[in-house]
């Protein structure tokens, strides 16, 4: 089973282009050129949100599928549909996965035991029925939340290894309040010099350690970080805390990060991280004052724009894009 690092390094690789485009579809910025005829059709039902959320994802697929070497959907604007809202998100996989995209579901599930088990089934690995097995969401990845300790992420550690797909777990993340708890100073000397550890830190050791066994051929884990692209200091930090781990950079664009910020999560040779962006790039055509119905050119345009603006600012860090 090919490692998950090593399949998302080639394929950022191959495209110089170290970008995630985050799926989170809005119903209300969704163009009326693909609502009003699933209305007229299905009314306004959760089936019909559903229906318009697919066609508008397989169409900003299909505009960047040569572009960028992953997507993110974010399960919260496919849950709130309820299972019509499911049915979009497997079919929004299916489809990234059959034009030769890397999906990384930001679930941010976690438990422990068996139910632990169950979500990494279920997301990762594949699912028993009656005897047989089936693949789950099968999603290439999935984002975790830490705060359960290693009970909680073994079991997704576990399916990485037996399937070959990946986790990030959060460590520091991009909005602002997250510093009420992951800046929190717990013990001993802290890699930045300051009296004590943050507690981003901390987690930040516990992945290294977590990720010893699924280092792939190119020198990384599968099992990787969510590193914000807001706090450029703490992720130069936590790059030297967990040099064999990589980074999912969130919080580009309309959270405030720019690609200056972003280049700190890199290694010296400009690998081991991947920046995303949500809806600065689905949305462009807003941004732009572009035709809604003009929507995925848009997308294209910007998924572009924020490709080139990572290459330009990992050259000028000294650190080569590829």
């Amino acid at each position: 089973m090919e490692n998950f690092a090593d399949r998302l390094l080639e394929k950022i690789a191959s495209l110089d282009n170290p970008s995630v485009v985050g799926l989170d579809p809005r119903l209300d910025k969704i163009p009326a050129c693909i609502k009003d005829p699933i209305l007229e059709s299905l009314g306004t039902t959760a089936e019909a949100a559903a229906r318009a959320i697919a066609v508008f994802n397989r169409a900003i697929l299909d505009a960047i599928a040569d572009l960028v070497p992953a997507v993110k959907p974010q399960w919260a604007f496919y849950e709130l549909f309820g299972a019509e809202g499911v049915r979009a998100f497997t079919e929004t996989v299916r489809h990234a996965r059959s034009r030769g995209l890397l999906v990384i579901g930001d679930a941010k599930r976690n438990d422990i035991g068996s139910t632990a088990a169950a979500y990494a089934d279920g997301h990762l690995g594949r699912v028993e029925l009656f005897g047989s097995d089936e693949p789950g969401y099968d999603v290439d990845a999935m984002t975790v939340n830490p705060y359960l300790g290693s009970d909680g992420i073994d079991p997704f550690v576990a399916a990485c290894a037996d399937h070959g797909k990946g986790i990030f777990v959060l460590v520091r993340n991009s909005n602002p309040s997250a510093a009420e708890l992951q800046d929190l100073v717990v013990s001993g000397p802290g890699e930045s010099g300051e009296a004590g550890r943050r507690l981003y830190e901390v987690v930040g050791g516990l992945v290294n350690q977590w990720g010893e066994g699924l280092v792939g051929r190119a020198g990384y884990s599968s099992v990787g970080a969510v590193v914000g692209a807001t706090r450029p200091r703490e992720a130069a930090d936590l790059r030297r805390i967990m040099p064999r781990t990589l980074f999912l950079v969130p919080g580009y664009g309309a959270q405030g990060g720019g690609a200056d910020d972003a280049a700190a999560a890199f290694d010296d040779q400009g690998r081991g991280a991947i920046v995303n962006s949500s809806r600065g790039i689905i949305f462009a055509y807003e941004a732009e004052g572009a035709p809604p119905e003009d929507f995925a050119a848009a997308a294209r345009r910007a998924a572009i724009a924020m490709r080139d603006d990572l290459r330009a600012a990992l050259a000028r860090a000294g650190k080569k894009a590829g």
